[in-house]
């Protein structure tokens, strides 16, 4: 027997289509087996597919890559906070999701939606040959949390980089980030994914988990803008909380429908 379950596509942290980041939500009664979900998230094709699933008064939540399951991702939380807003008649300007990394609250003021995450400071880093040589430009410092960390002196040089994934395939980490302080903003940031059909993602919200207390210190500022500025682009208001971090932006809606299992 064929089961209809309902899908969305929403663009996260922008406020017009085609911008930002594009995530698939599939909210869920109750959880597929973890293969189905791998299959959906390949077959959307996109960096990440988000389920979850109401208990209780909150939400568990679990993101997948067209590859694997991902421990935190921002960009499809956000989406996924756009849609229990705006299409599942939720009654409350807050919601709190449960997942591998803790709990993860959200709020929304207006049409702004706030992500509250886990802080993870990078730390100094010795640099693998292949990542070192799989950009063009050198950068001035290497650091790493779940991801490496790459520090670079300008807005322009982050611009102009070019990844050699040739090169970066033989890393064994989720990504790269790679900063600068910004122009109009506090920072500008790129994320690179190795062996992935991903390559660049376009605004990353789990790397702003490190982004932000690393310029936080840095700036000696808690209240810090951000641009990510890949092609698609995603600007976001981000704050330092202690061993927390808050990342706002916009959704957009892109598309809504059914996929049948």
């Amino acid at each position: 027997m064929i089961t209809t379950y309902p899908i969305y596509q929403v663009d996260a942290f922008t406020n017009r289509l085609f911008g930002g980041n594009p995530a698939a939500v599939c909210p869920l009664e109750s959880w597929l087996p973890a293969q189905t979900m791998q299959q959906l998230a390949f077959e959307n094709n996109l960096s990440e597919t988000a389920f979850f699933v109401k208990e209780g008064d909150q939400y568990h939540i679990r993101w997948f890559t067209p590859e694997f399951e991902i421990d935190l991702c921002g960009h499809a939380t956000l989406a996924s906070s756009y849609v229990i807003f705006n299409e599942l008649q939720h009654n409350s300007d807050h919601i709190r999701f449960t997942c591998k990394s803790g709990i993860l609250d959200v709020t929304r003021t207006g049409d702004l939606i706030e992500l509250n995450f886990p802080a993870r400071m990078p730390q100094p880093a010795t640099a693998p040959d292949a990542l070192l040589q799989g950009f063009n430009i050198a950068p001035k410092a290497v650091l790493k949390s779940r991801d490496y960390f790459l520090v670079y002196e300008t807005e322009e040089q982050v611009k102009a980089i070019v990844p050699n994934f040739t090169l970066l395939n033989q890393l064994d980490v989720i990504g790269i980030i790679v900063t600068a302080p910004g122009n109009s903003v506090d920072f500008v940031s790129r994320f690179f994914v190795p062996n992935s059909v991903i390559g660049e993602d376009p605004v990353t919200g789990s790397a702003h988990s490190t982004l932000i207390p690393y310029w936080s210190e840095q700036l000696g500022k808690q209240q810090l803008s951000a641009w990510q500025v890949s092609p698609r682009g995603g600007q976001l208001q981000c704050s330092l909380q202690g061993n927390r971090v808050t990342m706002a932006g916009y959704g957009v809606l892109y598309m809504k429908g059914s996929y049948f299992l």
